[in-house]
Formats: structure tokens, C-alpha cells, sequence
């Protein structure tokens, strides 16, 4: 069983001023994740989270992060765009398939450039320059297993380079006037393990060694990347964060401090973690279908939470007008594109469920209203901060047919 972080009394204002479905945010707890993760991390004098902002590009949860000393990492121009508005000083570029234009303006902005490909090297220098700090962002390939789990395969992934381009590139870095370095790794989404970080900077200190020694080059920084989940599931453990950050300095005081290192700083690069349990799709049903199943049909859609049609992902559902002991019933829980898979859950226990009835799902907070689409010409949901002294503020209005239409005008298409 998963709690909503409001209650209906609540959730009943809110929906009472503003139409479902919407994406609902609450600043508290963002916060107190913020605050632990910060703290769990405070032995690193260094210590910097680039919140990922891929996850939530929201420019008011971004300044409740940048407000709990949170920098940010950026995929593209119009994300760094965002974070220079917002006035983000920290402020990473983690891109892959890069447009020269965008590694000129990420110069511009000041951001630490971390290259996804060792043929990036030349590309980045005859585009923008090289700047005096870059990143480089390792894959080891294989498999990476914790114990006898395996949690995912780098080398089917599209991102980063192997260590013999990474030593490479360190060199000719060095060779062409680059001063400060740093390595970047990520090898698993979504893990429910505090063993993971700690496992991944073992690889990445005792990789850190080699390159020293190979090269002479100290590195001044490392980024763990993301790859700390949520338990989306009820009957999963969440992580702990605190025993994460202790794992990962009980191995930083092995390997990095007698070596000399010590002074090396620890960022991440968490989206997930950050935001997704602070986050719920708020949406009412709309309709009852019996067929071969029941189908309980809600206004919102795949637009507004697309990972369970894109991933079969599994998020919970609580029915905010039904209480835990009411009769149950097993149902499809449906959105209304012309897709078989716009299903926000198969054949999922609920309670028998009415039209008019409100529905949270949760876990919504990060890769939640930033994957959405239009197809059908849905348009995208309003998003919603619950802030602290218990009131709503609206922090992203909802789509029209006019925003819609804008880019039409104009071109067979007149208003």
C-alpha cells in the first residue's frame, strides 16, 4: 500500500479549482530529499548534485532545488537556456549526437561540458573550443551485476566511451591546453539497492588510479550519475540514502585517501530519486466499459504519463474516494488515445471504482509530465505545486487549441 503525500480533504480544493487531469507536486518532501541527499554527502567538501533535468523541467520545482544548493544537468540548448534564466551558476552538459550549436552556447553559459564520445574531442574543438574543464563519460561494456543480479548491459548502450578511448582522450585533452578533468559514469536505471553507488565508485576510484598512472592526470572530479531509483512497486524497500552515501565514502576513504586523492569531489546526477515520489497524476473517471475485462476510463492518457505505455512500468493507483476496506474489483485503468496500449494499469485490484471517482497514481514526479506528446491532439496537463502551508499554486498552465494551432497558422491553416 502507497499513501498519497495529501489527503482528499485536501486533494477536494484543488480539484475543485482546477480541471484534472493535472500533474501534482509537493514542495515538502521535495525538500527533505533535497536535505537528506545533501547530507549523506556532506563528508565531500566538494559535493554538488546536478539534478537531471530531463526529469522535471519545471522552472519553479528547479528553483526549490537551486534554493537547497542543487546544480543541473542538461541534455540540450533549450535545457541549458532554462538553467541560465533560472540563473544556475553549477550547471553540467551531458549530451549525445551534439549539435555544434549547442556545445558553443553551453561554453557561453559557462557549463562543465562532459563529452558522451572520444570522436567528440575534435568535434568539440573545431566547433566551440576546448574549454579549460571537461568531462569524459565512461562505459565499461559487458554486464553489471550486483552479486548474482543483473542490473543492466553498458555494452548495448549508446552512451560513452571505452577505456582505452577515455585514456586517450584524457592525453589529448591535456596535450591541447584542458587543466581540470573529471570522469562520468552511468551503468543502471531505476536500481533498489543501496549497494549500487557504492559498487559503481569502487569501479570508478580504482579507475581513477589507472588513469593517474597512465597518464599523470589527477582528476578533480567524479560523477556517479543517476541510477538511484524509487520503489514504484509498495512491496519494495525504498533507498536509503544515508547508508548510500556512507557505502560510497566507506570506499572513497579505501582507495582515493591513501592514494592521495582525497581532495577529489563527488557529484551526482539524480532525477528519479529527486522527484518521482513527490509527484502524483491526478485524474477522474470518465466512464465504465465491460467486455472481455473491465475498463475503468480516466481523462488522462499516455500524454500525461507515458512510461507505462512506453515501458510497461508499473505505477501505483489509489482511488482517493474509496478507502482501503471497500469491495474490490480487478480492471484495465485506460486513457483515451486510439492506442491498445494507453494503459495506466492491466488487470490491477482496485476498488470497485465510480464515475466521478478521483484516482492518484503515483510516482509521477520525474519522467512524468516531461515525456508527454500530443498525438491525437491530446494536449498537455497543468502542473501543480502543493507547497508547504498547504496551499496550491499553479506553476504550469495547462495547453489550449490555441497553443496547439500556433505553429499552423499561417500555412493552410489560417485563424
Amino acid at each position: 500500500m502507497k499513501l498519497p503525500f495529501i489527503n482528499k480533504e485536501a486533494l477536494d480544493k484543488i480539484t475543485a479549482q482546477y480541471p484534472t487531469p493535472f500533474h501534482l507536486y509537493d514542495e515538502k518532501g521535495i525538500r527533505e530529499t533535497a536535505r537528506a541527499l545533501n547530507d549523506a554527502f556532506s563528508w565531500n567538501k566538494g559535493f554538488k548534485e546536478y539534478f537531471a533535468v530531463k526529469a522535471t523541467p519545471t522552472p519553479a520545482i528547479l528553483k526549490i532545488l537551486q534554493e537547497e544548493n542543487c546544480g543541473v544537468d542538461c541534455a540540450t540548448e533549450v535545457e541549458l537556456m532554462m538553467a541560465h534564466k533560472l540563473g544556475f551558476k553549477d550547471i553540467m552538459f551531458s549530451s549525445n549526437n551534439t549539435e555544434g550549436k549547442e556545445y558553443r552556447y553551453a561554453r557561453q553559459v559557462g557549463a562543465i561540458i562532459n563529452l558522451d564520445a572520444y570522436e567528440d574531442i575534435a568535434f568539440l574543438k573545431e566547433e566551440a573550443g576546448l574549454p579549460e574543464v571537461v568531462s569524459l563519460r565512461y562505459n565499461p561494456g559487458g554486464v553489471f551485476a550486483l552479486g548474482t543480479d543483473i542490473m543492466d548491459n553498458p555494452e548495448e548502450s549508446k552512451f560513452g566511451m571505452t577505456k582505452e578511448q577515455l585514456l586517450k582522450g584524457f592525453q589529448e585533452l591535456r596535450d591541447q591546453g584542458v587543466k581540470t578533468f573529471g570522469l562520468h559514469a552511468f551503468l543502471a536505471s531505476n536500481t533498489i539497492t543501496n549497494d549500487y553507488y557504492p559498487v559503481l565508485a569502487r569501479q570508478l576510484f580504482e579507475l581513477i588510479l589507472e588513469i593517474r598512472d597512465q597518464t599523470g592526470i589527477k582528476l578533480d572530479f567524479i560523477n556517479l550519475s543517476g541510477g538511484i531509483g524509487v520503489n514504484y512497486h509498495p512491496e519494495e524497500t525504498a533507498n536509503d540514502i544515508a547508508l548510500i552515501g556512507e557505502g560510497v565514502r566507506a570506499v572513497y576513504d579505501e582507495i582515493l585517501v591513501p592514494a592521495g586523492l582525497g581532495q577529489i569531489k563527488i557529484f551526482t546526477e539524480l532525477g528519479r530519486f529527486m522527484l518521482a515520489s513527490h509527484g502524483l497524476l491526478v485524474t477522474k473517471v470518465l466512464h465504465r466499459k465491460t467486455t472481455y475485462r473491465t475498463y475503468i476510463g480516466v481523462d488522462a492518457s499516455a500524454v500525461n504519463l507515458l512510461r507505462p505505455a512506453m515501458y510497461g512500468s508499473y505505477h501505483h493507483i489509489t482511488n482517493m474516494d474509496k478507502g482501503e476496506n471497500a469491495p474490490k474489483e480487478i480492471v484495465d485503468v485506460v486513457g483515451g488515445l486510439c492506442e491498445n496500449n494507453d494503459k495506466f494499469a492491466k488487470e490491477r485490484q482496485l476498488p470497485v471504482t465510480d464515475i466521478g471517482d478521483t484516482l492518484v497514481i503515483h510516482d509521477t514526479g520525474a519522467h512524468g509530465f516531461s515525456m508527454g506528446y500530443q498525438y491525437n491532439a491530446k494536449l498537455r496537463s497543468a502542473e501543480i505545486l502543493y507547497q508547504e502551508d498547504g496551499t496550491a499554486r499553479l506553476i504550469r498552465r495547462a495547453e489550449t487549441p490555441e497553443d496547439y494551432f500556433a505553429t499552423l497558422y499561417g500555412f493552410d491553416f489560417e485563424k
